[in-house]
C-alpha cells in the first residue's frame, strides 16, 4: 500500500506542476504585446498540452483512491512572484517573457526528471510520466530556440 501512496504523492506533484505551467502561460500572454500573437498562440496550446497532462495525471491519482490537488507547487509561486519583479526591471519584450518561460519549462522537465528517479514508481506510471515528459521537452525546446532567436 505503501507504493501506492508514494504513487499517488507523485502524480500529485506533477499536477502541481501542470498548474504552475498554466499559470505561468497564462501571465506570459497577459505580458505580451499585440504584435506577438504567434506567441499567443503557442501558449494556448501549451496550456492545452498541460491541461491533457493533468486530466491524465488525475485519472490515475483517482485509481489509486487518493484525491486530486488542485493547487500549485511553492516553488510555482515563487517563480511567477519572481517573474512579475524582473518584469519591473525588464519590461515586457518579447525575449524576456521566453526566457521566463524557459525558465518554467526547465523547472517542468527537472519535477518529470525527479519523478521518474522514484524507485518505487510503478511501470504503467512511469511510462506515463516519460510520455508526459518527452512532450513537455519538445515544447521546452520549442520556447528555447525561439528565445535564441531573439538576438540582443
Amino acid at each position: 500500500m505503501g507504493n501506492s501512496k508514494i504513487n499517488a504523492e507523485i502524480l500529485n506533484d506533477l499536477i502541481q506542476i501542470n498548474n504552475d505551467r498554466i499559470a505561468g502561460y497564462e501571465k506570459a500572454m497577459a505580458e505580451l504585446e499585440p504584435a506577438d500573437s504567434d506567441l499567443k498562440a503557442l501558449f494556448v496550446k501549451m496550456i492545452g498540452e498541460s491541461h491533457k497532462h493533468k486530466l491524465a495525471l488525475a485519472t490515475e491519482v483517482q485509481a489509486l483512491g487518493t484525491d486530486v490537488d488542485h493547487g500549485t507547487t511553492n516553488s510555482g509561486k515563487i517563480y511567477r512572484t519572481w517573474m512579475d519583479v524582473k518584469a519591473i526591471f525588464t519590461g515586457h519584450d518579447r525575449k524576456t517573457v521566453l526566457e521566463n518561460c524557459e525558465f518554467g519549462e526547465d523547472a517542468a522537465q527537472k519535477a518529470y526528471k525527479t519523478a521518474l528517479e522514484e524507485e518505487d514508481l510503478s511501470e504503467h506510471l512511469r511510462a506515463l510520466i516519460a510520455e508526459q515528459k518527452a512532450e513537455l521537452r519538445v515544447s521546452h525546446d520549442q520556447i528555447k530556440s525561439l528565445r535564441d532567436m531573439q538576438a540582443s
